[in-house]
């Protein structure tokens, strides 16, 4: 029977341990200077030589001459303790996963009294220790804390978390790493070189990926490799049907297609994968391997000199072409794409199809919003203007967008492009359309004929339209390509940054029905359809809030601004009525009872309603000379200003017939202005 490669080259001294320095040599240098402990805490991930490594220590203790760091070989206690040797009886090696119980752990201490039979040191090796139970460690405290001169403890252990707090603090604790590639690809070669076989030198790379940094688990691969290997030695075809890892002609065609926006190529390569019989997991791991490479490749371009990327050179070569090809941007965006797809893979009944969905996550970054898709789309737009290629099929369309909306009244703004938002591009990349709207939003809109007023029953001033905010000439764009209709378009942005400022809840609030006016430079004008709004938006301290909001949003320094406009025309003919109300006729004051019931009531007290009334059929009216109440004056509290659409306040109930009607003014001037009689 042939023995396994990780038994026949197991290290002999700690100068043959690989890829451990940071613990052997501590160790060496304690063996040498004679400061030797009574126990000893091995850690670290499996088959990276923990329990090896308290063998030789056992060896260099128990050596003739020593204890030493370099065991002579040659005394019968290095020959017994050698790899292939019989093992000594003063050297027990436990394995706790089946000895962990508290019998177990009484009979290794009533044996840890009785003194070496021919060694110096009587050694216990615990292996798994982590399995040792609590009553098992409990009852090895004791004489682990204080054990007889001559007994020295080793645990070796993959998880130190679960061994006894007591029994961890009372040992020197060397925690073992998994091995890097390098120094595992130097003991394979030593290896190979030792068994004198043929290996070709891209098999070390998939090896040494199987093995995941273990040399125990990368010697079993290659053990079996060389177990099927023919007369030419070990081919790379042979190893890649063997481990079942993918062919890298496979993951070039996936990248080569992914670089070149070829979906016919990235979807033939997933038919390929799947006619080969390759698993479709296994493939999106191995992609994901290569993104990393090229991912290293593109930031750091030293890095196979540098030991980062280990590939042969044809490979190689061919990984530095794909780097440079895609941005990096767009590599991580692949990376993380492939890595969630690897999450979703887990339970999914078809790998196939995720697998594809996958991929066309990845040849369409517009299905997604977030950051990374917004920066691949405009690397591709810059590899398109560098490599001369064709503009984008939705150009035509936005340079006729401007002609087809030319009749309109109102100005019409210009279309994003189809991969990037306008407001993300400086002035000279955007397009001429675009350049253009400020001088067509500039441009007067037609006049209507305005109508014809029907006639009123009851003689009024004729109400004056107010010009809406909106039909009024923006002003140029800002510095830095900004304009109105910029701000309007980060507008949710810009909200959501007053909130986060404190006491901005309420600028928040009284801005959600301003619209951004005009901008010229730095100074934003806004607008807003109440005019107390408009008053407290203009204070220092709102106006302040929403500069510094620009400035976070933006950046720059900025000057705010708020006035007082009208979308329509109803609310300004409202306002034009109220001089009116104010400024009543000089007629004779007199007073006349009604001379009709309820109704004649109502129609008394008319005028003290604010509300216009809705036109009615024509019908005789009731002349009164009643003197013009003043509206109460505007509220000033924060809850009234919030609610602009409030209705005015409901009239005050109808007098009753028998009351006179000096009693009604004078109760109405009281109530609505405080007035008080004069004393006569």
């Amino acid at each position: 029977m042939a023995l396994a490669l990780y038994r026949k080259y197991r290290p002999a001294t700690f100068a043959e341990v690989v890829g451990q320095e940071h613990v052997t040599d501590p160790l060496r240098t304690a063996l040498a200077a004679g400061r030797i402990n009574h126990a000893y805490l091995f850690s670290g991930p499996r088959g990276c030589g923990k329990t090896s490594s308290a063998r030789i220590m056992a060896r260099s203790l128990n050596c003739k001459q020593g204890p030493t760091p370099d065991p002579c070989g040659e005394c019968d206690s290095c020959k017994a303790l050698a790899p292939e040797g019989a093992g000594s009886v003063d050297v027990t090696e436990l394995d706790a996963a089946s000895h962990g119980g508290v019998d177990d752990a009484r009979e290794l201490r009533d044996r840890a009294f009785y003194a070496p039979a021919d060694a110096r040191y009587r050694v216990f090796i615990i292996d798994e220790a982590h399995m040792v139970t609590t009553q098992g460690f409990n009852a090895l405290l004791k004489i682990v804390e204080e054990p007889p001169e001559h007994v020295i403890f080793i645990f070796a252990t993959t998880e130190p978390d679960k061994v006894l707090p007591t029994i961890r603090s009372r040992t020197h604790h060397y925690p073992f790493r998994l091995i890097p590639p390098s120094s595992m690809r130097q003991l394979l070669e030593r290896n190979i070189a030792a068994e004198g076989v043929h290996v070709e030198p891209a098999v070390y790379p998939l090896v040494i990926r199987a093995g995941g940094g273990s040399a125990r688990d990368t010697q079993s691969v290659l053990d079996q490799l060389l177990a099927g290997a023919g007369p030419d030695g070990i081919d790379y075809g042979r190893a890649v049907a063997l481990l079942g890892v993918t062919d890298v002609a496979l993951i070039d065609d996936m990248v080569d297609g992914l670089s070149a926006d070829d979906a016919g190529a990235v979807f033939g390569t997933i038919e390929k994968l799947t006619e080969a019989g390759h698993d479709p997991r296994r493939f999106a791991t191995d992609l994901l391997d290569r993104l990393r490479d090229l991912v290293l490749l593109r930031s750091v371009p030293e890095a196979p000199s540098r030991g980062l990327v280990s590939a042969p050179e044809d490979e190689l070569s061919r990984m530095v072409a794909q780097a440079e090809r895609i941005g990096l941007a767009t590599l991580s965006r692949y990376a993380e794409i492939v890595h969630n797809g690897l999450l979703e893979m887990r339970g999914a009944t078809s790998p196939r199809l995720v697998l594809e969905l996958l991929c066309a996550r990845m040849l369409l970054p517009s299905v997604s919003e977030d950051e990374a898709a917004l920066l691949q789309r405009m690397e591709r737009l810059e590899r398109r203007a560098t490599l001369g290629g064709p503009a984008p099929a939705a150009a035509p369309a936005q340079a006729q967008a401007p002609q087809a909306a030319a009749p309109q009244a109102v100005a019409p703004v210009a279309a994003p492009p189809a991969d990037v938002p306008d407001r993300f591009k400086r002035p000279s990349q955007r397009p001429p359309e675009a350049q253009a709207a400020p001088a067509q939003q500039a441009a007067p809109a037609p006049q209507r004929p305005a109508p014809v007023a029907k006639p009123e029953p009851v003689a009024a001033p004729a109400p004056v339209a107010a010009v809406p905010v909106a039909a009024q000439p923006e002003a140029a764009p800002a510095s830095g390509g900004m304009d109105a209709s910029g701000i309007r378009q980060i507008w949710p942005q810009l909200l959501a940054s007053i909130r986060k400022i404190p006491g901005g809840r309420s600028t928040e609030a009284m801005l959600t029905q301003a619209t951004v006016h005009t901008v010229e430079g730095n100074a934003v004008t806004l607008t807003h359809s109440a005019e107390p709004l408009a008053r407290r938006l203009s204070e220092q301290h709102n106006a302040e809030k929403v500069a510094a909001a620009l400035h976070d949003v933006l950046g720059g320094t900025w000057q705010v601004r708020c006035v007082h406009g009208t979308p329509s025309a109803a609310p300004a003919a409202a306002r034009a009525q109220a001089p009116a109300r104010q400024a009543p006729p000089q007629q004779e004051r007199s007073f006349t009872r009604p001379s009709a019931g309820p109704a004649a009531a109502r129609q008394d007290s008319a005028p003290a309603v604010s509300r216009p009334a809705p036109q009615q059929p024509e019908r005789p009216k009731v002349v009164q000379t009643e003197p013009d109440i003043p509206l109460p004056p505007e509220p000033t509290d924060d809850e009234e200003l919030y609610d602009e659409d409030a209705s005015p306040a409901p009239p005050p109930p109808p007098p009753s017939p028998e009351n006179d009607p000096e009693e009604i003014a004078g109760k109405l001037l009281s109530d609505h202005l405080g007035a008080r009689p004069l004393e006569s």
